[in-house]
Formats: C-alpha cells, sequence, structure tokens
C-alpha cells in the first residue's frame, strides 16, 4: 500500500469518526489506542468536547501524543488528560464516557485476548457511543496484499466483512447495544471499502 494512499485514508477515518463523535452531541469523549494523538488533535478543535481522555498501552506512542498536544492551547484547563494503559485492562475511572472511539487498534490485540476486550470494552466501560474502526480484510487484494498477509506486521488479525459483521452483531446482542455498520474509502463493487466501521449506541432497537 502507496504511503500517499495510507495517508489519504487516515485522514477520511479521523474525520468520519470525529463527524460521529460530534453528531452523538457527547462532551466527555475516550479515544482508546490513541496512538499519536491524531483524533485527539482533531477533537480538541471542537469547543463541544469538554473532556478527552486518551488511553494507550505503548508508552513511546503515548509520548508523542504528548509532544504533539501539550503546547496546544486547547488542550490547557485539565481538558486532556493522556493516560498509559490498555483497555483490555480494568479502567474504572474511565467508565460511562457519553462517546469512546477504537480507531485502527482492535486488530492489534491478541485474538485470544477479544472476550476479554468485550468485556472490559462494552460492559464495564460502557460508553452510550463507541465507533469503532478496522481494516477489511476482503479489500487487501486491491493493495496488492498476498492471500492472509496483513496490512501491518503489527496486526494480529484482519477480518473481512462478514466476519466483523458477526463479531459486532455479537457484541451489540450481548451488551445491550444498537449497531450501525459501514465503511471508510474508495467502494468496489465486490470487495466493499478498506476500512470497516462500526456505530454501537446503548440502549435496545426502537
Amino acid at each position: 500500500m502507496s504511503d500517499s494512499l495510507d495517508d489519504d485514508l487516515h485522514h477520511q477515518r479521523l474525520a468520519q469518526v470525529a463527524r460521529l463523535l460530534r453528531e452523538s452531541g457527547a462532551r466527555r469523549v475516550l479515544d482508546l489506542g490513541c496512538g499519536t494523538g491524531w483524533l485527539l488533535q482533531l477533537l480538541l478543535q471542537e469547543p463541544r468536547f469538554e473532556t478527552l481522555v486518551g488511553l494507550e498501552q505503548s508508552g513511546e506512542l503515548l509520548a508523542q501524543a504528548q509532544l504533539r498536544l501539550a503546547a496546544r492551547p486547547e488542550a490547557g484547563g485539565g481538558r486532556l488528560r493522556l493516560i498509559c494503559g490498555s483497555y483490555a485492562e480494568a479502567q474504572p475511572e474511565l467508565a460511562g464516557f457519553e462517546a469512546a472511539a477504537m480507531v485502527e487498534t482492535l486488530e492489534h490485540m491478541p485474538p485470544g485476548a477479544l472476550s476479554l476486550v468485550e468485556r472490559r470494552v462494552f460492559a464495564e466501560l460502557a460508553p452510550a457511543r463507541l465507533v469503532l474502526t478496522t481494516p477489511n480484510h476482503d479489500y487487501n487484494p486491491l493493495y496488492g496484499l498476498a492471500p492472509g498477509e496483513f496490512r501491518d506486521p503489527d496486526h494480529r488479525f484482519e477480518w473481512g466483512r462478514a466476519r466483523f459483521r458477526a463479531w459486532a452483531q455479537g457484541v451489540a446482542r450481548r451488551h445491550g447495544y444498537r449497531l450501525r455498520l459501514g465503511g471508510i474509502g474508495e467502494w468496489h463493487e465486490s470487495l466493499g471499502q478498506p476500512s470497516q466501521l462500526a456505530i454501537f449506541d446503548a440502549g435496545p432497537c426502537p
């Protein structure tokens, strides 16, 4: 995958996730697996977000986020908080936020940890809205990748659309969320879009 294509998709993801967080009406937002802070930087530009918390298990990435964000005037007054930790671990102080994002982070978790991640995020943190993106493995041939090859060597898995749909539907059913599925990036008639999108909203279907 070329750097230019990857950068373009990255910006599309951030813009889409930020829009969905704005539409939720949330004032307090978690970025679970915030990496170097790109989404937080975008959200800081929105005065409606009163509290922004980034959680990242990599100390190196979190240090980069700190450098990126600490000097920004919008981050003052206690509005932004960065925490070194994992959403696969108990984080009781982060429970009950109005919205949360998981942008291209789930696929970095070992598959055997997904049931634990589900419990920590959806049962314990239980944000009112969670916006999640992850690669669409079906789309990888368009990037010149071989069957079974992942987009990043740090990815522990990548799901095609059917597998992702089944997982997201199961999570929503088990934890009382409404679910909308979609995609981000250029559409292909048989392979879908390069990024998969799931929007989980608390509460049963009307």
